[in-house]
This record gives C-alpha cells, sequence and structure tokens, in this order.
C-alpha cells in the first residue's frame, strides 16, 4: 500500500514529463500546420472570432461561471470558518444548508487553489514563450514567421499564445477529480471536463487564435498542476486511509 501511494505522489512528474514530450513533439511536425489548415479555406478561417453567440456560449459564458465558482467557493469557506459548533449554530445555519458543498474545508480550499494557480500559470507561462497564434501567421494571412518555442522566445515575438489559456479554466476542473469526496466518480469527471476543456480549445481554434497543440500541452500542464497539489493537500488524508485498510486487515487476519 505505501508504494501504491509512494507512486501516486509523484504521478504529476510522469504527467509534466509527458507534457514536455508532447510540447517537443509538435514542434519538430508539421501536425499543428496541419490540423490548423482543415479551419481555414480560402482565406478565411471557420468562425469569424467574436462572432455570436458562439463567443458567450464558448467563451465568456464559461469564464463567467468559473469567476462565480470560484467567488461561491470563497463564500462558503467563510461561512464555514464563522461557523460556530454549537446547538444554536446548527438551527441558525440549516437554511444555508442546501446551497453549502458536502466538502470539507481541505477539499473546497484545494479547488478555490486551483481555480486560480492554473489559469494563472498557463497565463503567467504564455508570457515567457512569445508564441504566435495561427492567425499572426504568413501561412494563414498574418505577417509573423512559424518559428519554434525557443525561437520565439529568443525573438521576443510580439505574442501571447502558448499554452491555450482559455481553456485551461476549464481543464482547471480536473480537481474535482482528486476530491477524496468524489474518489469513486473521478474517472466520469476526468471525461466531463477533458470534452469542455478540448471544447474551450477547439473554440478558440476554429479561428486561429491556437493551434492544436497549445490546447494538449495546456491540457496536460493543468492535469500535472491539480495532481501535484492533491498530493500535497490530500496526502495526509491518503496515508491515514492506507492505514485504517491495513489495521482493518491485520484485525480481520487475527479473528
Amino acid at each position: 500500500m505505501t508504494l501504491k501511494n509512494n507512486l501516486t505522489d509523484w504521478m504529476w512528474l510522469k504527467l509534466l514529463c509527458l507534457t514536455i514530450i508532447a510540447a517537443l513533439t509538435f514542434e519538430h511536425s508539421q501536425l499543428d500546420i496541419r490540423i490548423s489548415e482543415l479551419f481555414y479555406t480560402n482565406g478565411q478561417w471557420l468562425l469569424q472570432k467574436g462572432a455570436q453567440p458562439y463567443a458567450f456560449i464558448f467563451y465568456d459564458g464559461p469564464k463567467a461561471l468559473l469567476i462565480f465558482s470560484a467567488i461561491y467557493l470563497i463564500t462558503i469557506l467563510i461561512i464555514k470558518y464563522r461557523q460556530p459548533s454549537s446547538n444554536t449554530s446548527t438551527i441558525h445555519y440549516g437554511k444555508l444548508d442546501r446551497f453549502i458543498i458536502p466538502l470539507s474545508v481541505r477539499e473546497i480550499s484545494y479547488l478555490l487553489t486551483i481555480l486560480i494557480v492554473v489559469p494563472s500559470s498557463i497565463a503567467l507561462l504564455k508570457g515567457v514563450t512569445h508564441v504566435s497564434c495561427p492567425n499572426h501567421l504568413t501561412l494563414f494571412g498574418g505577417e509573423l514567421p512559424y518559428l519554434n518555442i525557443w525561437q520565439n522566445i529568443v525573438a521576443n515575438t510580439p505574442a501571447k499564445c502558448f499554452p491555450a489559456a482559455h481553456a485551461s479554466a476549464g481543464f482547471s476542473l480536473y480537481g474535482l477529480a482528486f476530491l477524496p469526496t468524489l474518489h469513486k466518480y473521478r474517472y466520469r469527471i476526468f471525461e466531463i471536463v477533458t470534452v469542455l476543456g478540448w471544447t474551450m480549445g477547439m473554440y478558440k481554434m476554429l479561428f486561429g487564435d491556437h493551434f492544436f497543440s497549445h490546447t494538449l500541452v495546456s491540457m496536460l500542464l493543468s492535469l500535472t498542476i491539480t495532481c501535484a497539489l492533491a498530493s500535497v493537500f490530500f496526502k495526509r488524508t491518503a496515508r491515514l486511509k492506507a492505514h485504517n485498510l491495513t489495521l482493518s486487515s491485520t484485525v480481520d487476519s487475527v479473528k
């Protein structure tokens, strides 16, 4: 059981290596360009940037919901921290129970941290890589040449498109899959969040704001961060659970 927990603790490092491999693989292939060519015909992208109702459905709407979720989590944390433990308080806060998610303070703190750290990390990385969007390139009617990541960094290209920040907001919900309370639903959560993140990323690809690899790396990096922070937030919980299982097995064998 200890070996299994140790392997889980280092899963984030494996994911980080996979993220780097994915980024380098697309750097030395034409796959990104070939995929973007599917969305660019006769000098036009399949979708015009800012076109409604698509912008509201796939950009403004999800962004607003995630901001609302963060505000909600902060509110719940404040309520839980200020809630006294007396019987009177139970009656007083009873009306609020229907609005409070059945998660521990640690789990809510983890979710809030993820919602902030994942998009912020991706946004900071964008400012370092200086990678151009497809619609900036001469290949797709723009003015900039197609360069790899290192060349963009050296040239200090006036662009910030890699990794995909908008999609990372959706991928940050991977944090739900690492909550102990929702453990039995983790695979379903992973599937739903993956579809959500790629839907948000695909929307940006349709008008040349991102290459395929920008969203792929954003997904892998988001998963890496959520996994790494989960190993920090829930390490004690996992070890305690493993200890209880071991103790239970020992007691059963003695019986």
